[in-house]
């Protein structure tokens, strides 16, 4: 419980609210502190459709399969994350009439419903998208701030929580635009180029880490010599038909659709054959359960994260939890260990596997993400490139079991084959998955920057 004591000012200066978010968050403090310093409306720097501050319409999105028929359609999570190749299609006939509302690089986007606040800078990887209406578009005018440090200062601890006072709603919090144009920007003379370009660099070592993932899956294909597929998602009507012999340890018709089958006939019977997981990762283990007590971060503690950070450009924890908790050391997870989310629906976040990079390296991870662990870096590098390929990522959904929340255990983990490669060619390809990983910590390092360049020259009265 909080307690805190404010003068009726505070009162009149935030419309009459008598609910505890703006006074208790730090915002009022912040825009005090602000307000010492040469500041600019943020409606005043934006421009474009509805001033460059807006939402999109709610409606029902008509999803579709093909690429050729629809437009990536963001969600306030998918904003959020580094790899955008999971990313829903909205059909290009509903997507048609919504230009106004498509991101655009350079623009800030911000959840706001739910949780609210979190930030992104849009990339040349989201240029052209549409998303949903839970996330606001804030278009800045580049003749009057640069992209990159509006982005900053907005995620900093300052533009943060001036934007989150004004959340309303006491089950789903929510903010709209017009809650944040009047948001004080400071002008902070040559810091804000110098934050601007490390966002910059930050959103361009992200769309190049993309890159090189799917360079990297390509070169995997070629040198399986296996063809390209159609997808890692099920979504047409199939039908297989299988020996008795093969459901004596499962029924599922997943695990026996043409879906799966495809995928591990086609790498059996390519080049050089496929290989276990479990033949080249040291060990495949799921944590036990534990009774986690969220404590205050401090230097003897250590972050926790949960599934869904694991897929953030920014991974942040959930909490943070006592070093000296029982058995913290099995929950520790490092750059040699694979991260595979073990639940979750089959369109979503299972099976996805990922190589911790920020905050994730050496930080516990919850026991419903399995961890594939490898002696050498280069064998979670080729594991990561391997699983994250349409051949590995079918195997994975494929393998999962229950009808309500789909679950993947060890063994099933174990068993997914991979294609067989020559030393050479599986060091190459392992070196591109780490580098992919790399490029991640990088961006973080440089955006990191970018945000306590801004938060130092505020403290420090705009010089």
């Amino acid at each position: 419980m909080k307690i805190k004591a404010i003068t009726s000012k505070w009162l009149e200066s935030n419309g009459r609210r008598l609910d505890c978010g703006p006074y208790m968050s730090g915002a009022i403090e912040a825009r005090m502190l602000i307000k010492k310093i040469w500041f600019v409306p943020l409606a005043d720097l934006t421009h474009g459709f509805c001033g460059g501050i807006f939402k999109a319409p709610r409606l029902s999105p008509n999803y579709v399969s093909d690429p050729s028929h629809g437009l990536p359609y963001l969600s306030s999570t998918d904003i959020l994350c580094c790899d955008l190749s999971f990313v829903p299609l909205i059909a290009n006939s509903q997507a048609k009439g919504l230009k106004d509302y498509f991101v655009e690089k350079g623009m800030t986007l911000v959840t706001s419903s739910g949780d609210t606040g979190r930030t992104a800078f849009a990339r040349d990887d989201m240029h052209g998208m549409m998303g949903s209406p839970h996330f606001m578009r804030i278009k800045p005018n580049e003749t009057k701030i640069d992209p990159g440090y509006l982005f900053a200062f907005l995620s900093s601890k300052y533009g943060n929580r001036l934007m989150v006072s004004g959340t309303y709603g006491s089950i789903i919090q929510a903010i709209e635009p017009h809650h944040i144009s009047d948001l004080p920007v400071p002008r902070l003379g040559s810091v804000e180029q110098e934050a601007h370009q490390l966002v910059v660099d930050a959103a361009e070592l992200r769309s190049q880490s993309n890159l090189l993932l799917e360079q990297a899956i390509d070169l995997l294909l070629e040198k399986s010599e296996l063809p390209k597929l159609a997808g890692a998602i099920p979504s047409k009507f199939d039908v297989n038909v299988v020996p008795s012999s093969s459901v004596l340890a499962r029924l599922d018709g997943l695990f026996h659709s043409r879906f799966h089958a495809e995928v591990v006939e086609t790498i059996k019977g390519s080049k050089n054959g496929g290989v276990k997981v479990s033949e080249i990762a040291d060990s495949v283990i799921e944590p036990t359960r534990f009774k986690r007590i969220p404590i205050e971060e401090n230097e003897f503690s250590v972050p926790f994260f949960g599934t869904t950070p694991l897929m953030w450009a920014t991974p942040k924890p959930n909490y943070f939890l006592s070093r000296t908790q029982r058995d913290m050391d099995s929950y520790i997870v490092s750059q040699h260990t694979l991260l595979i989310p073990r639940s979750g629906q089959i369109a979503g976040l299972i099976g996805t596997a990922v190589l911790p990079y920020g905050d994730l390296i050496n930080g516990t991870v919850t026991e419903d993400a399995i961890r594939v662990n490898c002696v050498r870096d280069i064998d979670a590098g080729f594991l990561f490139v391997a699983l994250r390929s349409d051949y590995g990522i079918r195997q994975l959904k494929a393998r999962s079991y229950g009808s309500s929340i789909p679950h993947l255990d060890v063994k099933q983990i174990g068993q997914v084959i991979v294609p067989r490669l020559g030393t050479t060619d599986f060091e190459i390809i392992g070196k591109m998955g780490i580098e992919v990983a790399s490029m991640r910590n990088e961006a973080i390092e440089a955006e990191n920057q970018a945000i306590s360049l801004v938060e130092r020259a505020i403290e420090e009265g705009g010089r």
